[in-house]
């Protein structure tokens, strides 16, 4: 069963991390990946885009899936809808992934709790954005 890490762990875990993947991050700015994204960036964090068919987002190169990333990934940030969510998981356990944010509005709980008991630090159904806005400024 899937448990959603405490306030505490969050913060403790958000100021750690410095590169974060973000899986379907669009190249629109009025989509909320590229606004969450675009403002995890001002706020000092490398954005790896991970988009196929797309070369860069937010000036950052992009890259067609999380395999192809290369150097060390702090948070994979997820903005797909759920039913990917089970091949996103098997990447980062196979990647040895040590975090996974699933963003607010994609709930997948068998996927969600499949990551945390591969070991991997997993936050659902929240937003990146708003957490570390709440929790760490």
């Amino acid at each position: 069963m899937f448990q959603q890490p405490s306030d505490r762990e969050i913060r403790d875990r958000l100021k750690q991390i410095r590169r974060i993947a973000v899986v379907g991050l669009s190249p629109n700015p009025t989509r909320p990946s590229y606004r969450v994204s675009s403002r995890m960036q001002r706020w000092g964090f490398e954005i790896v885009p991970v988009r196929p068919a797309v070369t860069s987002v937010l000036d950052s190169p992009a890259f067609g899936s999380l395999a192809e990333v290369p150097g060390q990934i702090d948070l994979v940030n997820v903005f797909r809808n759920a039913s990917e969510l089970d091949v996103i998981v098997d990447d980062c356990i196979a990647l040895n992934l040590p975090a996974l944010w699933i963003q607010q509005g994609i709930i997948n709980e068998s996927a969600a709790a499949r990551a945390q008991a591969a070991g991997i630090w997993v936050v659902m159904d929240r937003c990146l954005m708003v957490e570390y806005n709440r929790l760490c400024l």
